[in-house]
């Protein structure tokens, strides 16, 4: 059982997820080959969406230390590392990621 509480609404718990980019004018100069992959990356995040398991994501466009975010929605913490491993992103090496339990309020 996880050390983390769940949400009196949905019964599960949610997750931030950190991705990193290899360098950070990374959005501005990536190769053919980097962009492609980071088409399969929003394809996979946004299958995830669509299945209810990533509430948002997206970049966040921070000049000095540019990376981007998911707020994810499982039914179990081991769900997490998963998830991110099949992330093509993460696949190719383009992307570190971090997660940390996150104490989520949904709306009714």
């Amino acid at each position: 059982m996880s050390n983390y509480t769940t949400s009196n609404q949905t019964g599960k718990i949610h997750f931030i997820l950190k991705s990193t980019p290899p360098r950070v004018t990374f959005h501005q100069d990536m190769t053919h080959e980097e962009r492609n992959i980071m088409l399969q990356h929003i394809s996979y995040w946004t299958d995830k969406q669509n299945q209810g398991i990533a509430l948002v994501f997206g970049p966040v466009l921070n000049p000095k230390d540019p990376q981007g975010i998911a707020i994810i929605e499982v039914e179990d913490e081991d769900q997490v590392p998963k998830l991110i491993l099949e992330d093509p992103a993460v696949i190719a090496g383009i992307m570190t990621v971090e997660f940390y339990p996150m104490l989520a309020t949904l709306p009714k």
